[in-house]
């Protein structure tokens, strides 16, 4: 034994005992049941989701970088959330990064023993050269992989700051995070399947972590992206659809607004909504860190 046997995510799940004789429509009717009850979980442990991200806020705030850590499923989901900030929040790359056992190899094909080797963790994280100004999230559904741990207590020993993330409780890798995030999903429909309920549930916090810091440093107005990088033809055209929403401007009279800030969509915003020039604006948003509605405020007392 190995103490596998002990952690929620590994029992057998009650429900489905006889899956293998489940008609389809059994099956997905299960696993919708058991899906419904993730967003159950994870509002559980929303205060650990707060602080975790009023850390990840601070550091990136003050031009740390956030690294998501993660061996299989996990590595791939932190990946996932990463590589969709650039596009979305227009993030440079370095801004958010995941770290996956056996590289980005492993993306697609498992890299046999990496996940097992917590030195591989450690020198992962030299490799990035991360600071104390740094934070780093540790991805383990089990919440014991090595090397997740490794990089967790590495990170720790440098001073950066460290958040653990797993779907089992007192997991062997909360020792090393300064928030430990605890998310019970419970036994899988497919015993030990943590690409199922785990993972769900971990996509959904690593969504709210990354989508709330983004919203803190500005990158949103009301509820739209306004800081979309506008490289092509339909980003271009989300772009101006971002605008007139914002101000109720007409497409055209958006389109003008974005030619003259080289389809800087905050600027444009902001032009339009006080009639400042654009490099007014564009002086505006540096003082108040790219926050459009501060800005606004600013012009407005």
């Amino acid at each position: 034994m190995n103490g596998l046997e002990k952690l929620a995510t590994e029992r057998s799940n009650p429900k489905t005992s006889k899956l293998d004789s489940m008609s389809v429509k059994e099956i997905i009717k299960t696993m919708n049941e058991e899906d419904q009850t993730v967003a159950i979980a994870v509002a559980k442990v929303l205060p650990q989701i707060e602080d975790a991200i009023h850390i990840v806020y601070d550091k990136l705030s003050k031009g740390g970088r956030l690294f998501y850590v993660g061996a299989g499923t996990s590595g791939r989901i932190g990946l996932l959330d990463a590589v969709e900030c650039p596009p979305t929040f227009s993030t440079s790359p370095q801004m958010v990064q995941a770290v996956l056992a056996g590289g980005l190899s492993a993306v697609m094909v498992a890299v046999e023993g990496a996940e097992d080797d917590k030195e591989l963790g450690e020198n992962d994280l030299i490799q990035k050269k991360i600071t104390s100004s740094d934070v780093v999230i540790g991805i383990a559904a089990s919440g014991r992989t090595p090397y997740v741990a490794g990089a967790l207590s590495y990170a720790q020993s440098i001073g950066a700051k460290t958040i653990s993330l797993t779907s089992n409780v007192q997991a062997a890798i909360s020792r090393f995070a300064n928030v430990a995030i605890e998310v019970e999903t419970g036994p899988e429909i497919l015993t030990g399947s943590t690409r199922l309920k785990a993972a769900t549930a971990h996509k959904m916090i690593l969504n709210m972590i990354s989508t709330a810091t983004m919203i803190q440093l500005g990158k949103v107005y009301q509820n739209l992206m306004v800081d979309v990088n506008a490289s092509n033809f339909k980003l271009k055209e989300r772009a101006k659809r971002i605008v007139c929403e914002a101000t109720n401007v007409t497409n055209e009279e958006a389109e003008k607004a974005l030619a003259e800030t080289q389809f800087n969509v905050k600027q444009a915003i902001v032009m339009l909504l006080t009639e400042f020039t654009a490099d007014e604006v564009a002086v505006l948003l540096d003082k108040t860190d790219g926050k459009v509605r501060a800005a606004i405020g600013e012009i407005k007392h």
